[in-house]
């Protein structure tokens, strides 16, 4: 008796040839790389150096929650390592999903809104904007160059990060979003996740009504500190969160109403993973800020500007688990049949 010898297309996950395995050697080193100055500075300043901070910074009014802070930040960027080294070993195709792509689905909503605001920052400085540090109270913040070394290198990540990621999910996982919306199969769940759709679609006007209002010069729900802080630096803030409001609307729509068959299942795919984590992560982020320690209690976000927050956050988690409940049904519904008796 002859035995079936198992199929190529369903072997996954097989070993990049030379050419590849060069350019994801050369995307880690640089994404390590870009981790350095970050790194380096968090460390100096939780060892007592004041480098880049001036004498007068309000970073210098809370020693213990700053303390905690970069201590924090630090560990994150060190995940960051970690994640490139994961993307590029043998050991990391063995590491579970969910054990990569939260922290991964972290990163890039951390980092998404860093490479679109950061230079649109410095697009409008060029034409005159004002920038952090020049509004206000006058109190500076960090010193200029602090900004252009520390974003430049989240760029770097993001970008370096980013391909290595999809190199990686295209070896693993590139079967669960191959073809178009019209090629997804009937699902019993189908609508059910229609409505949770459309539920975190309705939610997300509210940040997205809120940040809009905010970068077309609204001051709706802001403390007095607040609207006296505001600088070109603000307004371009918000329209980025705006856009990544509208960015996870759309994918997630278009994933659960699938109105256009033609479209490649990767683009709304693409679209609900990076909006859902820009919306959580720095909606998140926001929420852990509100909370911290203030001089002045007036200088504490205002309750809609907290509620804000929240409600971004809760879009980008309930988007966030749909995709990964969308990832298991097709798992799930496209795993190879086992051998035959």
């Amino acid at each position: 008796m002859t035995q079936t010898p198992t199929a190529p297309s369903t072997r996954t996950a097989p070993a990049p040839p030379a050419p590849t395995g060069r350019s994801r050697a050369v995307l880690r080193t640089l994404a390590i790389a870009a981790c350095l100055p970050y790194i380096s500075l968090k460390a100096a300043w939780i060892a007592g150096s004041h480098i880049g901070v001036p004498a007068d910074s309000m970073l210098l009014d809370h020693r213990t929650a700053m303390l905690v802070a970069n201590g924090a930040s630090v560990l994150l960027d060190c995940t960051v390592v970690v994640l490139a080294l994961l993307l590029t070993q043998a050991w990391g195709r063995r590491v579970p999903a969910w054990l990569l792509t939260v922290p991964m689905w972290v990163a890039t909503g951390l980092l998404l809104p860093i490479m679109t605001g950061f230079p649109l920052q410095l697009l409008v400085k060029v034409f005159g904007g004002t920038t952090a540090g020049s509004g206000g109270d006058g109190r500076p913040f960090l010193d200029e160059w602090v900004f252009g070394v520390v974003y430049t290198g989240f760029i770097v990540q993001g970008l370096t990060l980013g391909a290595l990621f999809v190199l990686y999910a295209r070896d693993r996982w590139g079967h669960l979003w191959q073809g178009t919306l019209s090629d997804l199969p009937q699902s019993p769940t189908a609508p059910a996740l229609r409505v949770v759709a459309v539920v975190a679609s309705l939610l997300a006007l509210v940040p997205g009504t809120v940040h809009l209002l905010w970068a077309t010069g609204s001051t709706a729900g802001l403390t007095e500190t607040r609207i006296a802080d505001r600088t070109s630096d603000f307004y371009a803030l918000e329209a980025v969160y705006t856009v990544f409001t509208a960015v996870t609307v759309a994918g997630v729509l278009l994933l659960a109403l699938r109105r256009r068959g033609a479209l490649a299942l990767k683009v709304p795919l693409a679209l609900a993973w990076g909006g859902s984590g820009a919306l959580g992560c720095w909606g998140g982020y926001l929420c852990i800020v509100a909370l911290g320690p203030v001089d002045d209690i007036a200088d504490r976000p205002a309750a809609g500007m907290q509620l804000t927050y929240a409600v971004q956050m809760l879009v980008g988690i309930l988007v966030a688990a749909l995709g990964a409940y969308f990832f298991a049904e097709r798992a799930a519904s496209t795993k190879p049949a086992g051998p035959s008796a």
